[in-house]
């Protein structure tokens, strides 16, 4: 018996060793519960609680999909709630977390940021954060550094690639795009965030928790009239 080894692939990089700043990569985002209920009955468990404040936040693993950086992970929390709060007493850390989650589902259906359409609006609704779980979308990925000597530098999403920047194309199309350091000068001013987002109701839909290719979605097939059973994959996303 032998081994044959000549089509292993590349080694993996050490560990610790950090994605180059600015880096565009797609990526799978999954959910580790920490114990502490949302607002949902399908978020039972899923939050975890600040140790220093009343803050409720969202743990994040994102995993690069393909590339060269495939497989490489790094982690990030989503406050949901708590926390400081601005001059409307609403959480600060919940309004950021929502327009990262709203670029995600953007990103991941190929959505226009400014599309304001009521069958692109349905597809921004979730019955609760939990179907976030397996959702996969294009990152710029930075490198944070660290204030304490004793910590290293990790990475972090310094944002989410939407459909209306040509990066997004290239990066679902497979091809290897230019890092863009976060330090760097901005590339293009932000698109504006409809605000009509923040007057959606609750309802059912969702990822499933099998990744799937948010190519392979065509947009402008959404059914808003058919419903989607709690915490499964909704029509929309298997049409």
């Amino acid at each position: 018996m032998s081994y044959d080894l000549n089509d292993a692939g590349p080694q993996m990089a050490p560990m610790g060793e950090l994605i180059p700043d600015g880096t565009f990569a797609k990526v799978t985002m999954k959910l580790r519960p920490g114990g502490t209920n949302g607002a949902t009955e399908m978020d039972a468990g899923l939050l975890k609680s600040s140790p220093h404040s009343d803050a409720k936040m969202l743990d994040c693993e994102f995993t690069v999909t393909e590339g060269p950086f495939a497989r490489r992970k790094f982690w990030q929390n989503f406050t949901v709630a708590g926390g400081k709060l601005d001059e409307k007493g609403q959480s600060k850390g919940w309004n950021i977390s929502k327009s990262s989650f709203r670029a995600m589902i953007d990103s991941a259906l190929g959505l226009d940021p400014k599309d304001v359409s009521q069958a692109a609006k349905d597809k921004r609704v979730i019955g609760g954060l939990k179907q976030l779980d397996g959702i996969i979308f294009v990152a710029r990925i930075m490198v944070e550094s660290s204030d304490n000597p004793n910590y290293r530098d990790t990475n972090k999403l310094a944002n989410v690639v939407l459909p209306d920047d040509p990066v997004h194309a290239a990066i679902m199309r497979g091809e290897q795009v230019t890092p863009d350091p976060v330090n760097a000068a901005p590339r293009k001013a932000p698109a504006q965030t409809p605000p009509a987002w923040n007057a959606q109701a609750p309802a059912q839909g969702g990822w499933s928790n099998t990744p799937q290719s948010p190519a392979a979605q065509p947009q402008g097939s959404a059914d808003p009239a058919t419903p989607a059973t709690p915490g499964g994959a909704p029509a929309w996303l298997n049409s």
